[in-house]
């Protein structure tokens, strides 16, 4: 069946203290500069045709480039309420980058009234632990409004995901998702899933590792379901939630074409099925990627290619920072006499940093300082002598 689709604000927040103070806001001398470069009847953050030299020369002083700060659609008029609201943004952890991600991307956040809007929403999002930089990636969360969106939809999603902590990873790894309208986007998606037989331990599942889903149509969600069911998961299964998150953000296209590349290599349908469960991050890869991996491990280690589709986790280490330092030092050692040739080589190559270090650097590096260069990539690995044999670890 795989083969042929691949052919053709709520209660009230209670009372958050501020991360930091600010001054009033002072009168700025270049205010009046700035009026008398700009139109009187321009209000703050309203959208012009024409630049505005002084604006622009504001924006520049923000980090914005010329040919950026020169499209800017919007004039501000006021540069103390600016340079208050770039000194909030700093007292809640803000860098200089994250400020000026800010401006480019949403400049009216510089009209906006530092303590009465901003300080809120900020309060809100940093009990959350919402990362600033996140915030600088969506920054038009900033001028949502507090009481009519942002409150309710966070409600919302503690109805669902449950704990503040969660609440706050699922909206750092998606900002922008959080800014879908609540009836007419989140409910009914998440209604929808519910109705296509997802229990709503993995709907809180789903949303805290990637909350894209709101973002997605109902008919393209079914879509989704229908797809990764063909690929062999159920609902049930552990990868499903991973796998309807890895399709909200592939078109139908590129997935299908990544499962054919697979399928050209000689991987059998039912291998990658299993190995998409076990691995659903496999299609996530770029076609390039994919390949130069695959042929790493079938032509440079002579794995058979079901060695590699049992153990799908090897897809997901980087070749040129994980796979090959370890062949490396790995190689190393077998040259010194360290580890004998028989030595089960996809088990050494897995696990985590710590425990190779542990076990194949740190060991030996007093007595095989090579190790350490081969390790750190000072040594090149240029594949194992021919009188080297290594045994593939059985299933």
């Amino acid at each position: 069946m795989l083969a042929s689709i691949c052919r053709r604000r709520l209660l009230r927040l209670r009372q958050i203290p501020s991360a930091a103070g600010i001054n009033p806001i002072q009168p700025n001398p270049s205010d009046a500069l700035l009026s008398h470069g700009c139109s009187s009847a321009a209000l703050a953050g309203v959208p012009v045709s024409k630049p505005c030299p002084t604006t622009i020369s504001y924006l520049i002083s923000c980090g914005l480039s010329p040919a950026a700060a020169s499209a800017c659609k919007s004039r501000i008029r006021s540069t103390a309420k600016a340079d208050a609201v770039r000194a909030l943004l700093r007292s809640y952890g803000f860098t200089d980058a994250d400020i000026t991600d800010v401006v480019r991307r949403h400049t009216s956040i510089l009209t906006l009234d530092p303590d009465r809007i901003l300080r809120p929403k900020l309060d809100l999002f940093a009990s959350l632990r919402v990362k600033p930089r996140r915030l600088a990636n969506a920054p038009s969360l900033l001028a949502c409004s507090l009481d009519k969106h942002l409150l309710p939809c966070i409600q919302f999603l503690r109805g669902i995901i449950g704990v503040d902590s969660d609440v706050g990873s699922a909206i750092c790894r998606a900002p922008r998702a959080l800014q879908v309208n609540l009836d007419k986007r989140m409910r009914p998606v998440v209604d929808a899933l519910r109705r296509l037989g997802l229990p709503d331990k993995s709907i809180s599942k789903l949303l805290t590792i990637d909350m894209t889903v709101l973002t997605i149509s109902i008919d393209r969600i079914t879509q989704i379901f229908d797809d990764v069911k063909v690929l062999g998961l159920g609902v049930t299964d552990t990868g499903f939630v991973y796998c309807i998150s890895l399709f909200c953000n592939l078109s139908r296209e590129t997935w299908l074409r990544k499962v054919a590349l697979y399928r050209s290599f000689g991987v059998s349908e039912g291998d990658l099925q299993k190995a998409i469960k076990r691995q659903p991050s496999i299609l996530h890869f770029s076609d390039e990627s994919i390949k130069k991996k695959l042929r790493f491990f079938l032509d440079d280690l002579k794995f058979e290619l079901s060695e590699v589709m049992e153990r799908p986790v090897l897809m997901a280490y980087s070749l040129e920072k994980t796979i090959i330092p370890r062949c490396a030092v790995i190689s190393v050692l077998m040259r010194e006499r360290k580890i004998g040739p028989n030595i089960k080589l996809r088990s050494a190559l897995l696990g985590s940093a710590k425990v190779f270090s542990e076990r194949y650097v740190l060991r030996h590096a007093q007595d095989v300082p090579d190790v350490v260069k081969a390790y750190e990539g000072k040594i090149a690995f240029e594949g194992f002598r021919d009188r080297d044999v290594l045994v593939p670890l059985k299933p």
